[in-house]
């Protein structure tokens, strides 16, 4: 479980620039902040300090200090990659969550690349390919696999470098998945599973 933040640490949150997310505190703060994931320092000098999509969502959310922690509440997201259980209350709260992981990834991309672009995937995304391309697909509105079930994608890591591999049985849903990574900034292509002869997508992220 993860540790509630401390009153100084949500002050801290709080207090972000509202459009950019910009952090101003002493640098252990800034540091303890960037190890919950919550930060990210920026590359280019003068190495500002400034909210990740997972602390925009705890600053946007309200405490609940008498509840058990719930993503809604510590800024803890995961996509889905598939092959989960369903997820308790799912529907309409979800969707929000979602749809607000991935316009905070587009403002990571902005913040982070060096050009600015937001069509491209960003570091944070290369150093989580499994979460990153699921965040893609889920935030397009396609379904993942729910435990062991058939139907829906399943999003897997593979022996490669940059590259994950997005599994779905029904061929349509497949090209479907391979498009919309193609849009978030993903090379894709399909490929065949010698011994099942079951059709994949292999995807990395773009780099130009």
């Amino acid at each position: 479980m993860t540790r509630p933040l401390t009153a100084a640490q949500r002050r801290l949150i709080e207090a972000a620039d509202p459009a950019t997310g910009r952090l101003k505190g002493t640098p252990a703060q800034l540091a303890a902040l960037v190890k919950r994931g919550l930060a990210f320092r920026h590359p280019r000098p003068p190495h500002d300090h400034f909210l990740t999509p997972a602390g925009r969502r705890t600053r946007e959310a309200e405490p609940e200090p008498a509840e058990p922690e719930t993503p809604a509440a510590t800024g803890v997201f995961a996509a889905r990659v598939g092959g989960e259980e369903p997820l308790p209350g799912a529907g309409a709260a979800r969707l929000r969550e979602v749809r607000s992981a991935w316009e905070g990834m587009l403002e990571l991309r902005r913040m982070t690349n060096p050009d600015g672009a937001t069509d491209r995937p960003c570091g944070w995304e290369r150093s989580h390919l499994v979460q990153a391309a699921a965040l893609a697909l889920e935030a397009a509105g396609h379904a993942p696999a729910v435990g062991d079930a058939e139907g829906g994608y399943r999003v897997r890591a593979t022996p490669q470098p940059e590259a994950v591999a997005v599994h779905e049985p029904d061929g349509e849903a497949l090209r479907a998945c391979a498009a919309t990574l193609e849009r978030a900034g993903w090379q894709v292509g399909e490929y065949t599973e010698p011994r099942t002869r079951a059709r994949y997508l292999l995807a990395s992220p773009r780099r130009v």
